[in-house]
């Protein structure tokens, strides 16, 4: 039965045409043979959409020479798991002990004996197929544990909105605006993602709170307050101290989100940037939605009159640079509003909802896949 996979491609760098076309016809049989004839050529195929699988390198060669060309190759975390055969005349210990120092993972010497070319080959190729078979796996394996750790971390933040009588919509949205704020903020992506998938388990620590205090109608008295104010504290100590990057933001956020930029806030009493990133970020977004949400002790006030409030708070309750950006995302926030209202039902009813909504218009803001991901995801 012929063989149905794509030949491994060895890309073959030497200056002298003759060594290439030798080289070529050892190998060609097996495999799909690509040359450079300069160490430039030799990078453009590199860095190309379609790497080779296994290079061979002469070292000795005008403009760059092979250690040049294995010495930027490693130090490119793209490209720099690729094998490295050199393929030379120096045959010295020391230029063998200086190429395998640079990261090659063999040394051949010219004249070449063709089954040692083989077998090296075969033998690396086998190795490095290996190699990104065990680096898939664990990808996957890290991936399956992150989307876990994410689930875990909505389900306990839904679990604190139904103690504090809301839907789980509350922490949808606000996930939402920390992302935008930290993005409009210039973090990069992943920075953001993490405060998107850790935000929600802000007020974890509601659970310890008696549901007399939580659920009062009116205004708390001090001794009430006194209570409440341990909330970011039991939410610290529920999700513990790790060393994972996102647990740990889960962690920081639910212990600084009430603290104030002016020193008034709780539990800590921290000031300015002595409170985390993260939980100024949390701060905005979270109080927010408050404001433009109903409440067991107030109604819903509107955009306009929540963002006069807001504004008046800035360089007292919230970063003045936080607000910026903010301000800059608020455009999107609104919209998010919209998509995951109170009035359209639960968090585990969005999806008709959205899906009726945005039917014509493609893809909510900052929510790709919400269009075809599953229900209660």
């Amino acid at each position: 039965m012929p063989n149905l996979l794509p030949k491994q491609s060895v890309l073959v760098v030497d200056d002298t045409p003759d060594n290439i076309d030798l080289l070529t016809e050892v190998l060609s049989d097996d495999y799909r043979i690509r040359v450079a004839t300069s160490g430039e050529k030799a990078l453009k195929i590199v860095y190309s959409d379609e790497p080779p699988d296994l290079i061979l390198l002469d070292i000795m060669m005008p403009g760059l020479s092979g250690l040049e060309i294995c010495r930027r190759l490693k130090a490119n975390p793209d490209r720099r798991r690729i094998p490295i055969i050199f393929v030379t005349a120096m045959s010295s210990v020391e230029d063998e002990k200086l190429g395998l120092e640079l990261g090659a993972v063999d040394y051949i010497t010219k004249p070449i004996s063709p089954p040692i070319v083989r077998a090296r080959v075969r033998t690396h190729l086998a190795l490095y197929d290996q190699t990104r078979e065990l680096e898939r796996m664990v990808n996957q394996r890290t991936q399956e544990l992150l989307t876990t750790r994410q689930q875990i971390i909505r389900r306990l933040g839904r679990a604190a909105e139904f103690k504090d009588n809301e839907t789980g919509n509350h922490v949808l949205r606000m996930s939402h605006y920390a992302r935008l704020i930290a993005e409009a903020h210039g973090l990069g992506q992943a920075a953001a993602s993490i405060i998107f998938n850790t935000a929600p388990m802000h007020d974890i620590g509601k659970i310890g709170i008696p549901d007399a205090i939580l659920l009062k109608p009116g205004k708390l008295d001090a001794a009430e307050w006194k209570i409440m104010h341990q909330h970011p504290i039991m939410g610290a100590e529920i999700i513990g101290k790790h060393e994972n990057e996102l647990l740990e933001s889960a962690r920081i956020i639910a212990l600084s989100h009430h603290e104030k930029w002016d020193g008034s806030g709780y539990p800590q009493g921290l000031k300015g940037e002595e409170i985390p990133l993260e939980g100024r970020i949390v701060a905005i977004a979270d109080v927010f939605d408050a404001l433009v949400s109903v409440r067991p002790y107030k109604a819903a006030y509107s955009v306009d009159y929540s963002l006069s409030l807001m504004e008046n708070d800035t360089g007292r309750h919230f970063d003045p640079e936080l607000m910026k950006a903010f301000k800059k995302a608020l455009p999107e926030i609104l919209r998010i509003k919209e998509i995951y209202a109170d009035e359209f039902g639960a968090l585990t009813d969005l999806d008709f909802q959205i899906k009726e909504i945005y039917a014509h218009q493609g893809e909510p803001p900052g929510y790709p896949g919400v269009l075809t991901k599953p229900k209660d995801n």
